[in-house]
């Protein structure tokens, strides 16, 4: 399974980060790292529940992250 991590900056300097395989896995951070770390660790529990849950079978995991710049409007 391979997962990305995809994280701008908002207008306002928060971090939003997300997981975009893993519906609901979205957070925001005060830096780029926290807001990574944070969606790392909501879609490690995400696939724990489904594991637990029998929802799915253990896979190899890759994270990756990827950089969206946010453009003024």
């Amino acid at each position: 399974m391979n997962l990305s991590i995809e994280y701008e900056r908002e207008e306002d300097g928060r971090w939003l980060a997300e997981v975009p395989q893993l519906p609901g896995v979205l957070v925001y951070g005060a830096t780029a790292d926290e807001a990574m770390v944070k969606a790392e660790t909501l879609a490690l529990r995400a696939l724990a529940e489904r594991l637990e849950a029998g929802e799915s079978r253990p896979e190899p995991i890759t994270i990756t992250i990827t950089i969206t710049f946010a453009t003024a409007a």
